[in-house]
């Protein structure tokens, strides 16, 4: 399994922006398919945003035009910056790695939008 360990969290106004950040453990971290998940209080967990190991993404609907997911291979990381934040993006983040069908989850870190 791979070692994922999330950063970046915080409180921020409405409007405001956040980087997290995600550094994975292993070897092959080129190869994985990394994503972006969160979850509030209540709720499913659900896809915020993935990158393919060639830089292809996808998004949730309520954050395209908001977020951007990015990876950096060399210094295995994963970054979601958000930007003009809700009070609905409001959730724990988690990290998640997938390499043959395989899934790993990092520990979260708390978002909280509020004024």
């Amino acid at each position: 399994q791979v070692q994922l360990v999330e950063s970046g969290g915080g409180l921020v106004q409405p409007g405001g922006s956040l980087r997290l950040s995600c550094a994975a453990s292993g070897t092959f971290f080129s190869s994985y398919l990394m994503g972006w998940y969160r979850q509030a209080p209540g709720k499913q967990r659900d896809l915020v945003a993935r990158i393919s190991r060639t830089g292809n993404t996808i998004y949730a609907e309520s954050v395209k035009g908001r977020f951007t997911v990015s990876r950096d291979n060399p210094k295995n990381s994963i970054y979601l910056q958000m930007n003009n934040l809700k009070p609905e993006d409001t959730a724990v983040y988690y990290c998640n790695a997938r390499n043959l069908g395989i899934d790993s989850w990092g520990q979260g870190t708390q978002v909280t939008v509020s004024s």
